[in-house]
């Protein structure tokens, strides 16, 4: 058995230069998640469900689950003295932190504190995802450009899935890997490792309910993996949890591809670049994946704004490229 702590130092090794900053803001990442965990977990006999009176920037109801899940990943964050600033989906703004070690740190980080909130309420599988980068700007408090910079900077990525078991899944560019919380112990101990994504998959991920704001090449993709074709083992069968992170891990696992496109009434898409999109990204590129905007490699996009939003094709390498080809075969329709 290998906890996650004991993952990280050793991974650690690997990095002659490294000076532990970067282990230690995964650790105490995995520590809000354990302390997160136990609250979705007893959601049901705390009042802790239903919404806040807040909206968020997005004009989305804040869930009280997810301001509790916000506030821990902040405070757990702030405490350990290796970040400098946070930018989070349900803050207005990133937060520079201003403690003295705070403003000798290296590092930013950015969040989203529960993923799929509108199924935490009815017991879904829900998740966090974070992105981790080196600060551009001198030591000091951080800037918004610390937290504009490409996916291609990330030095970390990863996401914690609270479902029947809870899972913490982390890349450091060096391969993705997998630990599972043994409530017995209350240690992420090692269950994935070296994950690899299937080349191709079965199952496809979308919002049906919008196709009719799909663009016609999307509309023709979701045609394409409902017909029957024993070649390619079609029909696919459609899986949508709500959640970015549930689709994703499933596809991960088991192959497939998940997709939110542009809308008519949402050009850009809905997901946040930032926050969801650039740190997944990478997940999947790890795993041997591909994710786009379905014109280009998300990794690639330079964000201009904290709460950004793109389009999103990721999953297995043949499904997104299949995807893609729709897209080209009818673009402008």
């Amino acid at each position: 058995m290998i906890t996650l702590d004991e993952f990280i130092i050793q991974r650690q090794r690997d990095f002659p230069f490294a000076t532990g900053d970067l282990s230690g803001i995964l650790r105490n990442i995995s520590l809000a998640a354990k302390v997160v965990n136990r609250e979705v977990n007893k959601a049901g006999l705390v009042e802790i469900l239903g919404e806040t009176e807040d909206e968020n920037i997005h004009g989305e109801q804040v869930k009280k689950l997810d301001d509790y899940a916000n506030r821990q990943f902040i405070d757990s964050l702030r405490i350990s003295g290796l970040c400098c600033g946070i930018a989070s989906e349900e803050e207005d703004d990133f937060l520079a932190f201003d403690e003295k070690p705070n403003l000798q740190a290296n590092y930013v980080v950015t969040f989203d504190p529960l993923d799929g909130s509108s199924n935490i309420d009815v017991n879904v599988s829900i998740g966090t995802i974070f992105s981790i980068y080196r600060r551009v700007s001198p030591l000091g408090p951080c800037k918004e450009i610390d937290f504009l910079q490409c996916g291609t900077e990330q030095v970390a990525s990863g996401y914690i899935i609270y479902g029947s078991s809870t899972m913490m899944v982390y890349t450091t560019r060096n391969g993705l890997n997998g630990f599972t919380l043994d409530p017995s112990i209350g240690e992420f101990c090692l269950s994935h490792p070296n994950i690899i994504m299937p080349k191709t998959g079965k199952y496809y991920s979308i919002n049906q309910g919008y196709m009719a704001n799909f663009k016609k090449g999307v509309r023709e993709f979701v045609k394409y993996c409902q017909e029957k074709d024993e070649a390619t083992k079609r029909p696919f069968g459609l899986r949508y949890i709500g959640s970015m992170v549930a689709d994703i891990h499933r596809n991960l696992i088991t192959g497939g591809i998940f997709i939110y496109p542009s809308l008519s009434n949402h050009p850009k898409g809905k997901l946040r670049l930032v926050y969801e999109c650039n740190p997944m990204a990478l997940i999947i590129e790890q795993a041997g994946g591909k994710a786009t905007t379905g014109t280009m490699n998300i990794l690639d996009l330079k964000p201009t704004e904290l709460h950004e939003r793109c389009p999103v094709f990721m999953g297995s390498t043949a499904l997104v490229e299949k995807a893609e080809d729709f897209l080209v075969a009818y673009k402008g329709q």
